[in-house]
């Protein structure tokens, strides 16, 4: 079997896994946030940090180890434009993803609590959901960007 083209698979696989839970996780959360439905929100937000942490959390551990592997398999130079852009927006998703997955845990909390009580969600929860969602943005896009790059991988400079 071709080493390269087994890790290679596994980039990419992982690579999937990465964005398709994140993007999909995100998106349950945002909706039933709108809901304003706290027991909803509560029992979402559950399963949307456990989802994280086991899929979104080890493939990106994974794209990392795989993305090394793969860059002296097939000999690139580490200082490669498409590279070097790629390890900064990777840091950048990564850099908006950790603290999403406290404020993920932070906005359940509040909500389990608002849904315990019988009570509204309040400015504090509200608070956390619109930082949770400024800065999964960034995240986002950033890893459109490293999709396209490991596709073209254009001369950038």
């Amino acid at each position: 079997m071709d080493v390269y083209l087994l890790v290679k698979w596994l980039h990419i696989v992982s690579s999937t896994v990465l964005f398709g839970f994140g993007a999909g996780t995100a998106w349950y959360l945002w909706n039933a946030h709108l809901t304003g439905d706290a027991a909803l929100i509560a029992k979402v937000g559950r399963m949307v940090v456990t989802a994280d942490w086991i899929f979104t959390g080890t493939s990106g551990i994974v794209q990392p180890a795989s993305g090394i592997s793969l860059v002296r398999l097939a000999g690139y130079s580490w200082t490669e434009p498409w590279l070097v852009a790629t390890y900064v927006l990777y840091l950048l998703a990564f850099g908006c993803w950790a603290p999403v997955v406290w404020l993920q845990i932070k906005a359940q909390r509040l909500a389990q609590k608002a849904a315990d009580r019988g009570e509204l969600l309040g400015a504090d929860y509200r608070k956390t959901m619109r930082l949770w969602f400024a800065l999964g943005w960034p995240a986002f896009l950033g890893l459109m960007v490293v999709f396209w790059l490991m596709v073209a991988k254009p001369p950038l400079w």
